[in-house]
């Protein structure tokens, strides 16, 4: 093989390599878009169901420190709060579990139980608002499979938005007028200077 030929093909692996890396890029970007078109689109339907909602922010904790909601919604059930995670595979797991674990196609991975966190985040609610209903949920979207039932405290994304979008659309839509001074509580306690996003939206 002559040097110009072995100069040509070391041009060609380069050009090879870099059609690949563009690409991944080009696969990466376009998952990225994916995932942020679907968080959005939740996060439209919650509001769209809800009579107002907070969206990552952190209130006291009743410890002296705080604590972060990722969603708090106000509906016509009270105060619901709510952790989504996006996993994929079959989930195992239970209230005596500290880890859970997730079987999928090609791997197997644990992550922390998630009740005690929702729990301990429904309990910093409950001492900020008290006179209404505070419950919530651990929300997995749908590539996540229970095959052996649900752990307490968790649904289905799917399932939850639906059930909040057929109260909405039943005859009276907003939350009772008593609850609405109890979310007022909550959304003041919201500290200053957060550095997560708050969104109240109240219905018209």
């Amino acid at each position: 093989m002559s040097p110009g030929d072995a100069g040509n093909n070391d041009g060609l692996w380069v050009l090879a390599a870099l059609v690949v890396l563009v690409l991944l890029l080009a696969l990466g970007i376009a998952l990225w878009m994916v995932r942020r078109n679907r968080q959005r689109d939740v996060e439209r339907r919650l509001q769209d169901a809800s009579t107002a909602v907070l969206r990552n922010t952190l209130i006291p904790d009743g410890n002296g420190g705080q604590i972060q909601l990722q969603y708090a919604l106000l509906t016509r059930r009270g105060i619901l709060i709510l952790d989504v995670k996006e996993v994929e595979g079959h989930v195992f797991g239970s209230e005596g579990m500290q880890e859970w674990t997730v079987l999928a196609r090609d791997r197997r991975y644990t992550f922390v139980n998630p009740q005690p966190g929702l729990w301990d985040r429904i309990a910093a609610v409950k001492r900020l608002t008290p006179g209404i209903p505070v419950t919530g949920y651990v929300a997995f979207g749908s590539r996540a499979h229970f095959s052996k039932g649900q752990p307490r405290s968790v649904i289905l994304l799917e399932q939850l938005l639906q059930d909040l979008e057929r109260e909405a659309q039943s005859a009276d839509t907003a939350a009772p007028e008593g609850f609405e001074a109890h979310w007022q509580q909550l959304c003041a306690a919201v500290g200053a200077g957060n550095e997560f996003e708050t969104k109240p939206r109240p219905r018209a």
